[in-house]
């Protein structure tokens, strides 16, 4: 592995590896299939190498300027997933400066497909993985489509439109209300992105994945059918507040 990349201490490359393989350890449990994707936002790239030196792979970021700048410096075989609410302004950047961009998880418009798209076809970038919010809570500060209705012309543009070249539409992401993800019992957001789920694979003859689950309720998720979970302050501990 060259030099070039920055790296974490022994110590600190120690304790990101023990955190790691202690969630690995319980989602494998689990579901050995389902992939664990370390979310690194507001860490510093090393901490990524350390996890990279031990077989790592999928990170995920949730700032598309954040993402530019890591992946720019980091290895290129890395899997990005970008996990954070998506500006239309920034969709072109990040198809654009991601080369090894593998999934968008929080796809919410017809209008963003499009601009992810386009901005990747022109320059003949690799597939990007596009997963479908949906704001199972119905809570207001959370993005995502409420209805299946609400997303029909994005499913018809991503599986049908021959313009659609640069996009697979691989699943359904949501993020749990505060108050299902604590309860402890089954949470109902999870339930209702299952029965998204069931609909869409039977409309649409798909076998879509389910992202859902993080630090404080990926064992839960898992249990309820998801595929990929996002868990981030289990392995790299609290993160510092974004400066604004």
């Amino acid at each position: 592995m060259s030099n070039n990349y920055p790296q974490a201490t022994e110590s600190r490359a120690r304790e990101l590896a023990e955190n790691y393989n202690a969630i690995l350890s319980k989602v494998d449990k689990l579901n050995p299939s389902v992939r664990l994707v370390a979310v690194s936002k507001f860490k510093p790239s090393s901490d990524i190498m350390a996890l990279y030196s031990i077989g790592v792979r999928h990170f995920g970021e949730n700032y598309v300027q954040e993402l530019v700048a890591k992946s720019q410096e980091l290895p290129k075989d890395i899997c990005w997933h970008f996990i954070g609410a998506l500006q239309s302004g920034k969709a072109k950047d990040l198809s654009n400066k991601v080369a090894n961009l593998y999934a968008v998880e929080t796809v919410d418009s017809l209008k963003k497909c499009k601009q992810l798209n386009n901005a990747r076809a022109r320059n003949d970038g690799e597939v990007i993985n596009v997963y479908l919010q949906v704001n199972t809570s119905g809570e207001e500060q959370k993005s995502g489509f409420t209805s299946e209705e609400d997303m029909q012309e994005t499913i018809e543009y991503l599986t049908n439109d021959p313009e659609s070249t640069k996009l697979k539409f691989q699943g359904l992401m949501t993020i749990g209300s505060f108050a299902e993800s604590t309860s402890g019992e089954e949470n109902h957001d999870f339930k209702k992105l299952q029965e998204f789920k069931e609909k869409l694979d039977k409309k649409y003859d798909l076998d879509l994945h389910l992202s859902m689950g993080m630090s404080n309720d990926f064992e839960q998720a898992i249990k309820q059918g998801s595929t990929s979970v996002r868990v981030g302050s289990l392995i790299f501990g609290a993160r510092p507040k974004k400066e604004t």
